[in-house]
């Protein structure tokens, strides 16, 4: 890549804008934007990316963005890093100066960390400058993460992947301490689908339910039974699928046995071929369980993402940089999640690695927020250490296979 030694030049611009990166990501935890509608989010990142010289490129609709560093073209494919933009429909429960003032919105999964290293990332790659033909720098900004498939998927349509020979980012994980990041070859998440039951009958008189289809009876034997059939119809498919019910809904008078009852959950899926199957094993499951008891079904299942999936030369390039930078108690072995991401789309189309960047102030104490949860705040050093990993990453340059094409 050609930015030679990171070490003075980097520690002068983290000097420099240290402070300022810390602003600019409490800025987005006060104004936080949910899925799509990333409008400010976006212009005030590509803002500081004009001011800094660049010339960010924002998606059709004005939310998410790509923004180049040095020459990315196919004869000097580029390194991608990755953050997101969006956050969450819930309240902010933290009493911090920097807590979320849009009621129902909150940054409880760490996005407004990932957009401001990859964007100080950006800053200092763009301050000390790459030289023609050594490949660059793609930063990515995707909006609508937390929603399915994700913003990845118009990002890739639109070109985010043409050129680049591999890609990085990060995700914030509460349970790993401030200064060591977590890693993990192959899958690190599971795919997840959404899948909505409606169940219909022709209603009646809680006196009688002999003279109908008692829906509320049936929606509660598929939200009770469902979840263990599938679980064991995968075991000896020689996986493991684990669907869970987040929201029922059945009737709403005390002496009427409703007409209509509605039960929502997710699918998640470790094997990347399984979840390839899972749609049928579900549906035809649903229809076993209903068969008998008069009620008709209807199933909507929507796929969603595919499990991240990290190829393990490019875990290798970057734990060798995070050993560097870090030490090596810096780097800890991550379990799988069944959690989803996005990031997995790029994975599917070229190599890279998706890190757990540590965001826990052992200062805290024991006591850890999770993810999602409405008291989630991160020990802000992780900015700084997340962009000296990017920057020393990108100064290695790995090149890990050939480029996805234009």
């Amino acid at each position: 890549m050609g930015v030679g030694s990171s070490n003075e030049w980097l520690e002068s611009f983290l000097d420099a804008h240290r402070d300022e990166l810390v602003a600019f990501r409490r800025h987005l935890h006060a104004f936080p934007e949910l899925s799509g509608r990333e409008l400010q989010t976006t212009e005030l990142v590509a803002e500081r990316l004009r001011a800094a010289g660049l010339a960010p490129k924002e998606l059709a609709g004005g939310v998410g963005l790509c923004c180049d560093i040095g020459d990315v073209s196919p004869d000097s494919p580029g390194i991608a890093l990755r953050a997101d933009l969006d956050a969450l429909a819930m309240d902010d429960l933290k009493t911090v100066s920097y807590r979320s003032r849009v009621a129902g919105c909150a940054h409880a999964c760490g996005h407004d960390v990932h957009t401001s290293i990859v964007l100080g990332a950006g800053l200092a790659l763009a301050a000390r400058g790459l030289r023609s033909g050594r490949g660059g720098v793609r930063l990515l900004f995707e909006p609508a993460e937390e929603a399915v498939p994700g913003g990845a998927v118009d990002l890739i349509e639109q070109g985010a992947l043409d050129n680049i020979g591999a890609v990085f980012g990060f995700h914030c994980d509460p349970k790993i301490d401030v200064g060591r990041v977590g890693l993990r070859v192959g899958a690190l998440t599971a795919a997840t689908d959404a899948v909505t039951i409606h169940l219909r009958g022709p209603g009646g008189h809680t006196a009688r339910p002999q003279l109908t289809v008692d829906l509320v009876a049936v929606a509660s034997r598929v939200a009770v039974e469902l979840p263990g059939r599938v679980a064991d119809a995968a075991q000896r498919a020689g996986g493991e699928i684990r669907l869970v019910f987040g929201a029922i809904h059945a009737g709403d008078a005390p002496n009427v046995i409703p007409v209509h009852a509605e039960l929502r959950g997710s699918v998640r899926v470790p094997d990347r071929g399984l979840w390839d199957r899972a749609e049928s094993l579900v549906t035809g499951l649903v229809a076993d369980l209903v068969a008998g008891t008069g009620a008709e079904i209807e199933i909507e299942y929507r796929r969603g993402i595919p499990p991240v999936v990290n190829d393990a030369a490019a875990v290798a390039a970057f734990e060798a940089v995070a050993v560097s930078v870090l030490g090596p108690a810096g780097v800890v072995d991550t379990p799988r999640s069944y959690g989803g991401d996005s990031f997995a789309w790029y994975l599917e189309r070229v190599p890279g690695c998706y890190v757990r960047l540590g965001v826990h102030d052992p200062a805290w104490g024991t006591e850890r927020h999770d993810l999602h949860s409405g008291s989630f705040d991160v020990a802000e050093d992780a900015i700084e250490i997340g962009v000296r990993l990017l920057v020393e990453l990108v100064a290695r340059g790995p090149q890990l296979h050939s480029p996805h094409p234009t």
